[in-house]
């Protein structure tokens, strides 16, 4: 229909007259309220993304003798990506001399599923092609999936004190510095005893200090 009749339209049943296909030959609208399309229009955007974003496919890296500290280092990278609905690629490469032992990597490989199953599961059985055995993980559901152990992970730390404050902290929430020595102030005069001073000066046994002056 025109352009005009349509907005009449849209006017009388108090919508809108919004355009969805402008590349359409004519262009395609509907009636509809622009706020509730706008609502549903970004539902529909947060939900492409997520598909989006599972889509994605982050590899980490094993190995026969991995150290402990790296294996658990490894394992909460895995548990983020399968938190963030993120499929995982587990690749261990056995080198040189490993090939005879091919059992203690089926171990760590074995260790990673059971250690990872709350939060996701393997597509397949692992198994050895080449030198090397791989496993795509892919996340649970949320509903049966367990809540990332690192969400609620506190960031801050408590500071030292300040050594040599006793006082507490100014006006400016300062905390107050030591004191120093200051190097302008007057020095005793006295002897090496710390004494008190005689008329000669900073002499201890002043050999003029029994001499009389006449005016």
């Amino acid at each position: 229909m025109p352009l005009s009749d349509a907005i009449t339209l849209a006017r009388n049943q108090g919508v809108d007259l919004v355009e969805v296909a402008a590349a359409a030959n004519p262009p395609v609208c509907r009636l509809v309220d622009y706020g509730k399309f706008r609502y549903e229009q970004s539902k529909k955007d947060k939900e492409a993304k997520k598909h989006q974003h599972a889509n994605k496919v982050k590899e980490i890296q094993l190995s026969a003798s991995i150290d402990a500290h790296d294996y658990g280092v490894k394992l909460s990278h895995a548990v983020e990506f399968a938190c963030e609905d993120m499929k995982v690629k587990v690749s261990l490469r056995f080198r040189g001399r490993e090939m005879a032992h091919t059992e203690f990597g089926f171990q760590v490989i074995n260790r990673f599923i059971n250690d990872l199953a709350p939060f996701a599961h393997p597509d397949t059985n692992p198994k050895l092609v080449g030198r090397s055995i791989n496993l795509i993980f892919t996340p649970l559901p949320r509903n049966k999936r367990a809540k990332n152990p690192n969400a609620g992970a506190a960031t801050g730390a408590a500071k030292p004190p300040v050594e040599g404050a006793e006082a507490g902290p100014d006006a400016g929430g300062h905390a107050p510095k030591p004191n120093k020595p200051n190097p302008q102030a007057p020095r005793p005069t006295g002897g090496a005893s710390g004494g008190p001073s005689t008329s000669g000066g900073n002499f201890q046994n002043n050999p003029f200090n029994g001499i009389e002056l006449s005016s």
